[in-house]
């Protein structure tokens, strides 16, 4: 087994296509070969993993379930997906009120940790930050409110900016809403999205930090899109 692997003092995984397959929608997952004796192994020896997924379709808690249902030792807080990153994010950044393009999955890890969050189109109010998310329901009012939240201040913050995720079917490939939302919005205010999904190393920091691990602490990113996992690890 190589050093590096022997030395992490942490793992953190991609979940579709690493641990398990699933279709669209993350659902009837299947544990990968090996997946379930990787996680026992690492439990067993103390070694602290998080299970990172870049989706927002779903709550943490949600994912995490329906991994253990393939037979996978996956505590709650053991799982995060960008909204996970973007609550520490955007609680240590002081921010008050967010404008969240995105169902409850997308803003619930905001609201749990505190944060005063609003969906959008929201009440005409001011902001101190946008998020987007995973918004399949987004329509003009929201493409108006965003817009003018970003004009009076508010910073743009994204769960993602990929512009095409894996879907059900080999030769299929999904669209990811928050990278089309993003696009108009730049087009629109000029304003580049701060992203907080994979490969940010602001999420990378707080997988580090749900880990209980040092911000320098040696860990292992294992994923399969050579866009993002490697790219947040190096």
């Amino acid at each position: 087994m190589p050093k590096e692997l022997i030395d992490a003092e942490g793992f953190v995984f991609d979940m579709d296509g690493t641990l398990v397959l699933g279709d669209k929608a993350s659902a009837g997952q299947k544990a990968l070969p090996g997946a379930v004796e990787t996680l026992e192994l690492l439990r067993e020896r103390g070694v602290p993993y998080q299970i990172f997924t870049n989706g927002t379709a779903r709550t943490p808690e949600w994912y995490a379930n329906a991994m253990r249902a393939t037979g996978l030792d996956v505590r709650d807080e053991e799982f995060m997906t960008p909204s996970t990153a973007a609550a520490h994010y955007l609680k240590d950044k002081g921010a008050g009120r967010i404008l969240v393009l995105g169902r409850e999955p997308v803003w619930k890890p905001l609201a749990d940790l505190g944060l005063d969050v609003v969906e959008s189109p929201g009440d005409g109010g001011t902001y101190d930050a946008i998020y987007v998310g995973w918004f399949r329901e987004f329509t003009f009012p929201d493409l108006e409110a965003a817009t003018h939240a970003i004009w009076a201040g508010a910073k743009l913050t994204t769960a993602s900016d990929v512009p095409f995720f894996a879907a059900a079917g080999a030769d299929k490939r999904g669209i990811g809403t928050s990278f089309a939302i993003n696009a108009m919005l730049k087009a629109l205010t000029g304003a580049e999205a701060h992203v907080l999904g994979k490969p940010s190393l602001d999420a990378l920091q707080v997988a580090k930090s749900r880990m209980g691990l040092s911000p320098d602490a040696r860990i292992v990113v294992v994923g399969d899109d050579p866009q993002l996992e490697p790219k947040m690890a190096n």
